[in-house]
């Protein structure tokens, strides 16, 4: 598909009652009545606290994509570019009937409901349901599970978002978005089925580096088997974990959820129209690791306790009155020269306080400080 086409389709179908980051059943379940008439949408099962967990069946054809999202409750930005990907199926004009007739998808736009509701990662239970895969200890795991073993699908998506500290490689170039084919063995043996997650994921990135470029990254690909996609992987299916991350000035994560809805067509368009082999790989290996050399805000040239030095500030993200609340806090006072600021302030000298007029120390959460006997605003208004 033409870059082009797909950012149109995009601007025309991106789901306008799905924004910035607290996306929870609530949100979704007018969308899905509305998708029934035409989609295949039922409960798979119930979380630790009995919220439904849905499913979406869409196409007919033989090869079978299974996508869930979520399962970290406060990474949401795959969910909204699911939903956006819905919208523009459900329009004839987009011309994706070739996607439902050569493939079968079945979606879990939430699969850990509790987390989504509490904002948290973990689940009611205060289980990461991304290391829960061998015990299944926890019915959300079952239910992922249960579907696994029962569509049986020829590719995986694990859908997920990151943080905001990560760069593309030791650079100040941000990871705004970030894929791995997970190992499946301790020796993280390039297998062919990790050849096929590979040749997908070299497929997305060719792409978007036309939009991003350098800003595209791999995780580390330490084998795991207590994680989903380690297990899926290694049941021999090939298995992509997307990561969605930060965009210069974009918290609300709506820049990165273009980028997703990108990524989900220029894979499913491949899928649909290539027997993929895993024959073109090794481009993946040319897309950088993943680091974490990135703060929100760095102050430079500080004076705290009479020392010259750098204070590195990350948001801290809170749930307030069903919104997402950015509360800097302190994490480093030292220099800081191997990282990079999603904003930075150069203080030249002048003592940095507290907005008390106090020393400034690790663990101070506010969103101002005190540079010149002036109150200066960490968050970009």
């Amino acid at each position: 598909m033409q870059l082009e086409l797909i950012k149109k389709l995009f601007a025309k179908h991106k789901e306008q009652y799905l924004s910035h980051r607290y996306i929870t059943n609530k949100n979704i379940e007018p969308l899905l009545k509305k998708l029934a008439d035409i989609f295949h949408v039922e409960t798979i099962g119930k979380s630790v606290l009995n919220n439904p967990i849905y499913g979406l069946k869409i196409g007919n054809g033989k090869k079978r994509v299974l996508l869930w999202s979520q399962m970290h409750g406060n990474e949401s930005t795959t969910t909204k570019a699911l939903f956006d990907l819905f919208n523009t199926i459900l329009d004839k004009e987009s011309k994706l009937d070739y996607i439902l007739e050569s493939c079968t998808l079945y979606v879990i736009p939430i699969l850990n409901p509790d987390g989504a509701l509490a904002y948290t990662r973990v689940n009611a239970n205060k289980v990461d349901l991304n290391r829960d895969a061998q015990h299944l200890t926890q019915p959300e795991s079952l239910v992922l599970r249960e579907v696994f073993e029962t569509f049986k699908p020829h590719f995986c998506y694990n859908l997920h978002g990151q943080r905001t500290i990560f760069s593309a490689g030791k650079t100040n170039k941000l990871a705004t978005v970030s894929f791995l084919a997970p190992a499946q063995d301790a020796a993280c043996t390039v297998t062919p089925n990790r050849r096929v997650a590979m040749e997908i994921i070299a497929e997305m990135n060719y792409v978007l580096q036309k939009i991003i470029p350098n800003q595209i990254g791999v995780y580390d690909d330490a084998f795991n088997l207590n994680c989903v996609g380690d297990t899926f992987q290694s049941a021999n299916v090939p298995t992509i974990l997307f990561e969605a991350g930060h965009y210069a000035d974009d918290y609300a994560r709506e820049k990165t959820r273009e980028l997703i809805f990108i990524s989900y067509l220029v894979s499913l368009d491949y899928i649909a129209k290539k027997d993929v082999t895993g024959a073109n790989y090794e481009a993946y290996f040319e897309i950088p690791e993943n680091d974490k050399l990135f703060l929100d805000v760095i102050i430079r040239n500080a004076i705290v306790d009479n020392e010259v030095v750098d204070v590195g500030i990350q948001f801290q993200e809170r749930l307030v009155n069903e919104k997402i609340e950015f509360i800097p806090k302190v994490e480093k006072i030292e220099k800081l020269d191997g990282f990079f600021g999603h904003k930075e302030i150069d203080a030249k000298g002048f003592r940095v306080l507290n907005d008390q007029g106090k020393k400034l120390e690790i663990g101070y959460a506010n969103v101002f400080v005190i540079l010149n006997n002036e109150k200066i605003l960490l968050l970009s208004k």
